[in-house]
């Protein structure tokens, strides 16, 4: 029987007074890249917020590894092997690739850290003659792959990204995807919210369908993206 990663039930949450998430039913098992879809404004970020103690969690279960981990700071989650990836201000535009992969683990034994800053430059090749360079001298493509590099210092066991393809070119999107996905080689388990729906979809286990705070509907990734219904309302039918 797989291990439960990740166990959700009967979440409520928002920001502040303001509810945006209702009665929100998921579960990751370990090893599994599990994609959240759904229309803008839907609640898919603010679920991952408030995976990671983000945004307000008002009622419900979030469990990590059978152990719940609603309310709890985003530096313990941090060290329960967890990480996100924001959308968005997600590096340090000033610093260097390499004092921003240094930033991920400040707190690390120098062997350590140096260690980790290899490994992660291993998997994303790219970033590997920039690392002197500015992070505000990187593309589009190159700054979210130093973020998800700056994540990986941490050496968690499970990501958490919210649109990490979003704003990229038809490249850079498949390469993002990619990456991602041979994580779960390096033991990785992924939950993605993602607006290319298609692209994750065919790289995953299982997807939700978010729609105004709700799910409502789950399944078989490969199902999803061939069920002609889900696929008119939820995929942009071709």
């Amino acid at each position: 029987m797989s291990e439960r990663v990740l166990e959700i039930n009967g979440l409520n949450s928002g920001y502040g007074s303001v509810q945006i998430l209702y009665d929100i039913e998921i579960y990751v098992d370990k090893g599994e890249f599990v994609t959240i879809i759904g229309p803008n404004g839907c609640g898919k970020s603010t679920l991952i917020k408030t995976i990671f103690g983000i945004a307000t969690h008002y009622s419900g279960s979030v469990q990590h590894k059978s152990e719940e981990v609603s309310g709890w700071r985003t530096d313990q989650l941090v060290n329960r092997g967890i990480a996100y990836v924001p959308q968005v201000n997600n590096v340090f535009p000033s610093l260097t690739v390499h004092e921003n992969l240094q930033m991920g683990g400040n707190m690390l034994p120098t062997s350590v850290l140096a260690e980790r800053i290899d490994r992660a430059l291993n998997m994303f090749p790219d970033l590997q003659q920039r690392t002197h360079d500015l992070a505000a001298s990187l593309s589009g493509g190159e700054r979210q792959m130093l973020a998800i590099s700056r994540a990986l210092i941490s050496d968690p066991t499970f990501l958490l990204l919210d649109e990490p393809t979003a704003a990229l070119s038809p490249l850079y999107q498949q390469q993002i995807i990619e990456r991602i996905d041979a994580l779960r080689e390096e033991g990785i388990t992924v939950l993605i919210v993602e607006q290319n729906a298609r692209l994750s979809l065919a790289r995953s286990d299982r997807g939700y369908i978010f729609a105004s705070g709700k799910v409502v509907h789950t399944g078989d990734a490969q199902h999803i993206l061939t069920d002609p219904e889900i696929g008119e309302y939820f995929l942009g039918s071709h």
